[in-house]
């Protein structure tokens, strides 16, 4: 069976690049599964989002991805991301923290957007690391 050809990238680094049997991504127009032999794709990807990679054999990959594009043509999956973190990366603790200081600050003053952009990005990072939300 055809496999997908996988990479992951943020201005900083590469994240994760390998072979997949599904990707699963969520956009601005809903969650989008990508299988091999799908047709050709581009998408925004939405701040604080998870992003799934699914192995055969292996266990899925998860990260926590906060904005930027996928890109999908030939069985090749790019993940363009403006900023992301592996499952296996993320600090639990701290990121539990991140929500609590920014749900705090979104309490204080409604109107601040940075907040409500580190609540999403606190969320996605213990939403990918498998915790409740």
């Amino acid at each position: 069976m055809a496999k997908l050809r996988v990479g992951v990238v943020s201005p900083e680094r590469e994240i994760w690049s390998g072979e997949a049997d599904m990707v699963i991504a969520k956009t601005v127009d809903g969650e989008i599964g990508i299988m091999p032999e799908h047709a050709p794709v581009l998408g925004v990807l939405v701040e604080g989002g998870v992003l799934r990679i699914k192995r055969e054999g292996e266990s899925d990959l998860a990260a926590a991805v906060h904005g930027g594009f996928i890109s999908v043509a030939n069985n090749d999956v790019s993940i363009l991301a403006e900023g992301a973190e592996l499952a296996s990366e993320i600090d639990i603790a701290a990121a539990k923290d991140a929500l609590q200081r920014a749900q705090a600050s979104i309490e204080a003053d409604n109107e601040d957007a940075d907040a409500r952009l580190e609540a999403k990005r606190a969320a996605a990072r213990l939403r990918a690391a498998g915790e409740e939300v």
